[in-house]
């Protein structure tokens, strides 16, 4: 009897699974919105707008979550955060995610401060979160190969404390400290990779 209760549970529990599955031709749909400011494929040709291509379908779930309740605001974002729903954010963070990731656009002009930046990335501790490679991993977002002007903001907006969600305790705390210089040569390095 255990065994058939058990059985049922784990078949309801995949059956609601199934259910609640991302639909990628959806999300595509979904961000045919999205590619005005970060890019058809997901990979953004306009300043200070990050690339989503290859992000964790996590992370870009969860950014939106902060979007649609105000936790991170942003003048472009609130009213398109306002018309999804739920299953619209999964469909979105699973589209995203299945995209090629952007890759380093030009080749390294300064490596002298792509090497300041790596070391400031072991100082940091950088890829304890966002992994070896700097893919990013389920909520913590890839920054390799990031826009490195976004890169540059989104430090400053961290050290700041103007930006908030998800890991914000944590990235607070790297980037708090974070000199001007280590800034941009963590940017520089990230953006080339």
């Amino acid at each position: 009897m255990r065994s058939r209760v058990l059985f049922a549970t784990f078949f309801g529990l995949a059956l609601l699974g199934a259910a609640n599955a991302a639909d990628l031709e959806a999300g595509k749909k979904k961000a045919e919105v999205c590619a005005g400011c970060h890019g058809d494929v997901g990979i953004s040709q306009t300043e200070n707008i990050p690339s989503l291509a290859g992000q964790p379908d996590q992370f870009i779930q969860w950014q939106l979550v902060f979007f649609r309740s105000g936790a991170r605001k942003n003048e472009q974002m609130q009213p398109i955060v306002e018309q999804i729903d739920n299953n619209d954010i999964r469909n979105l963070g699973a589209y995203f995610a299945s995209l090629a990731p952007p890759k380093a656009t030009a080749r390294d002009d300064n490596p002298e401060l792509s090497q300041k930046g790596a070391q400031a990335a072991v100082g940091r501790r950088c890829a304890s979160c966002h992994t070896d490679s700097f893919a990013g991993t389920k909520a913590v977002a890839r920054i390799a190969g990031q826009r490195e002007e976004y890169l540059i903001k989104a430090l400053h907006d961290y050290k700041s404390g103007l930006r908030s969600g998800g890991g914000v305790a944590a990235m607070a705390d790297v980037a708090y400290p974070l000199s001007e210089e280590e800034i941009t040569a963590l940017a520089h390095y990230l953006a080339h990779l």
